[in-house]
């Protein structure tokens, strides 16, 4: 599993899940357990996770996210 922080201005969250996608600067990425270490700009788009069948999301303007050893953090607006 991956364990994922989302920060906003307004909130936090914290989740664990099997994949999460983001809209990264080149195009939308997906990051699954055990991804290599990664940091990213986010633009504006969905980031969306799945926790086996089920799959959520949040809308964003932007961020920045950063995974190293199946702990993401994910700081944006929305």
């Amino acid at each position: 599993m991956i364990k994922v922080r989302i920060l906003t201005p307004e909130w936090s969250r914290e989740i664990s899940c099997d994949a999460v996608f983001l809209p990264g600067e080149m195009g939308e990425f997906e990051v699954l357990v055990n991804h290599a270490p990664i940091i990213s700009t986010l633009l504006k788009g969905s980031v969306r996770w799945r926790t086996g069948e089920e799959m959520e999301s949040l809308d964003i303007i932007g961020g920045v996210m950063r995974l190293k050893d199946n702990e993401m953090s994910i700081c944006a607006e929305v």
